[in-house]
């Protein structure tokens, strides 16, 4: 049998990587190995930079703009042979910070790239000086979540409210019969019922625009106990803050060796709520098809349901979504309850955890991607809705009770046991338009009361629905 681990180019065993590579790949940018080595040095070289400008050691120099402007190109130019050469010192070190210690530290001596008059050269061991490995992780994976987030799974789930919103505008007045317990129900219209999860989304967006950044730079035990010692001259707890929050993040002053992850374990919490919605979407949208209240539109190329059944086109973009958040929403939660626990002040637990995050938000981003063109497939079938509400008009029984109750509470006579008469004429019965209006006009109801119901029908009888559509927010830029 032929070895596929032996086969070049390497075959994916993640399906992210592999059949999928395509809609998440952007991901690739903020949560692979590369990326988080990027994000590494990137910390690495800004505190490097840091400690020079604020003269924290005596007797050192601010950098000059242009020491300062070859520093950050190595992190902005991180690529194909950077890669490669720093997973050859890894080979060497076993320790993958250390790595980018060493790899920064051979780019400080390459003088042949060095501004002229470099005073790089003589600062290789600033390198990471006063730093645990995890001043510099923490501070880079907060750096790949924010810009991750931001860059590439928002604007994906944004453009996908944005959709939902535009058809629920659009199908404002269009009246389908509802149901509940999955038996028919008081009308609504598709408008309402997909601002409702439109709705839902919009809150977790806001709640995820307001979250916190976190990160810590306080050393082998959260102590600044090298820092007080070998520079107690320097206000360490000011510098930390200062350091940390001019990476645009928010500082923790109080962690041990790790950044203890709360906020990580937050965001994850939000994005699986919203998993969850997108979920309960997709099963009602699937729903919807299979009632044939939306018919699914033909693609240019054509659209394949079934291997042997020609008349199919299945649902499969909604299918595929419900898989996919079902998988994204396992992964945030085992991330969520692994990360927020560390034994005393380190274990590595987390450093595999961590670099499964992009893996959670690939299977988000892939079924975002598949709700969108699901619900840009569709198209409302009148016909389909027209005829469900013909057939329903027992659902008039809800106002016709109500308005008697109101006639009984005013005096008209022959109102008794309004939802018991009701009872007797809908359940159990198939109830026509005309069966309706002559039990309205046996009532003996006011005359105004008695009009608005014989002029109702199931399809009008979609109270103020139209208008909560009005209550869906444009999402600020």
């Amino acid at each position: 049998m032929q070895d596929f681990a032996k086969i070049t180019p390497l075959i994916s065993l993640n399906p992210l990587d592999g059949r999928y590579r395509q809609a998440t790949a952007p991901l690739t940018n903020y949560f692979s190995e590369a990326a988080l080595n990027r994000a590494r040095v990137k910390v690495e070289v800004e505190w490097l930079i840091f400690l020079t400008d604020r003269r924290i050691i005596p007797d050192l120099s601010p950098l000059t703009a242009a020491d300062c402007e070859y520093l950050r190109e190595i992190a902005e130019n991180f690529g194909a042979s950077d890669i490669a050469e720093l997973k050859t010192i890894e080979a060497e070190t076993r320790h993958d910070v250390k790595a980018v210690e060493y790899y920064l530290k051979r780019r400080l001596t390459q003088n042949e790239s060095l501004p002229p008059a470099s005073s790089l050269p003589q600062l290789g061991e600033l390198v990471h000086i006063l730093c645990t490995s995890e001043d510099i992780n923490n501070l880079a994976y907060a750096l790949m979540m924010k810009a991750a987030l931001k860059e590439v799974w928002l604007p994906a789930a944004q453009k996908f409210y944005a959709q939902l919103r535009e058809l629920a505008i659009t199908e404002r007045d269009c009246p389908l019969l509802a149901r509940t317990h999955g038996q028919t129900a008081s009308p609504s219209t598709i408008g309402k019922e997909i601002a409702v999860f439109a709705y839902r989304l919009q809150r977790q967006l806001q709640r995820l625009a307001q979250v916190e950044y976190l990160g810590k730079f306080n050393g082998a035990t959260g102590t600044y106990g090298a820092h007080s010692i070998a520079l107690p001259q320097a206000d360490w707890l000011a510098l930390s803050s200062d350091f940390v929050t001019e990476l645009g993040l928010t500082w923790n002053p109080l962690t041990t060796q790790i950044e203890s992850h709360d906020w990580l374990s937050e965001i994850f919490a939000i994005l699986t709520h919203f998993n969850r919605i997108c979920h309960n979407l997709a099963t009602d949208f699937w729903l919807y098809i299979s009632l044939g209240y939306f018919r699914q539109k033909l693609s240019a190329q054509g659209s394949t349901g079934s291997s042997t059944m020609p008349h199919k086109v299945n649902p499969i973009r909604f299918e595929n979504a419900e898989a996919n958040m079902e998988i994204s929403c396992a992964l945030f939660d085992s991330l969520s309850a692994t990360l927020v626990t560390s034994r005393w002040q380190r274990d590595l637990t987390d450093s595999t955890t961590l670099r499964n995050m992009g893996v959670a938000f690939g299977h988000s981003l892939l079924a975002i991607e598949n709700l969108q063109r699901g619900v840009a497939g569709l198209e409302v079938n009148l016909t389909r809705l027209t005829e469900d509400l013909e057939h329903a008009w027992e659902v008039l029984a809800e106002p016709i009770q109500q308005t008697m109750r109101i006639a009984a509470a005013a005096g008209t006579p022959g109102m008794q046991n309004p939802y018991e008469q009701l009872k007797e004429l809908t359940r159990g019965h198939k109830v026509t338009a005309s069966d309706m209006r002559d039990f309205i006009k046996n009532l003996d109801l006011p005359a105004a009361a008695e009009q608005r119901l014989l002029e109702l029908s199931p399809a009008t009888y979609t109270g103020l629905a139209s208008r909560l559509v009005d209550f869906l927010p444009e999402l600020a830029e």
